[in-house]
């Protein structure tokens, strides 16, 4: 089964998280792990399609939170891309797919954070996209110079990734 993960990431670790998910799934299926600036505008065709990204300002980034994240970091951001404006341009699949979303957050509760993963899932949710699971998020907390991953997350994604590889078994198998 072919599995795509598209991942946005301003300061590097929802890229670790995208990879690190991608490394679970890669024990049951075929997983590419790309940029968002390098995802294909079709997913007809894929088994399932995992998107994540940083929450900024209570939800996924926009052109002004990635110019302030760009001014935060020196040598640039990861991503120069939205999650929000890839999954605008996104037709609807022409059947159902599975879906999964994520992201990086700090750790908090979700009503004071907000989430980039729950906006995505509704973008997906109207082009056809069939949760598998709910939205997860992964922890970031926010340093001197730098917002980093909290020990054991990138642990945390990966073995999140084998249960999404075992749920689409589950689910392909009927």
């Amino acid at each position: 089964m072919q599995v795509l993960v598209v991942f946005e990431s301003m300061f590097g670790n929802t890229e670790i998280i995208a990879r690190a998910i991608g490394k679970g799934l890669a024990t049951s299926c075929e997983v590419d792990v790309v940029n968002v600036d390098d995802a294909p505008a079709e997913w007809d065709g894929l088994g399932a399609l995992v998107v994540g990204g940083p929450t900024h300002a209570h939800g996924m980034t926009r052109a002004g939170t990635r110019k302030s994240a760009r001014q935060q970091v020196e040598g640039g951001v990861r991503s120069a891309t939205g999650v929000q404006e890839w999954l605008s341009a996104l037709p609807t699949a022409s059947r159902q797919v599975p879906v999964a979303v994520f992201d990086t957050r700090l750790r908090k509760a979700r009503w004071l954070t907000g989430s980039a993963a729950v906006g995505a899932r509704k973008m997906l949710l109207k082009r056809h996209g069939v949760p598998l699971v709910p939205p997860e998020s992964f922890f970031v907390d926010v340093g001197k110079n730098a917002t980093i991953l909290y020990d054991g997350e990138q642990e945390r994604a990966e073995a999140w990734g084998s249960r999404l590889a075992a749920r689409l078994l589950e689910t392909a198998a009927g």
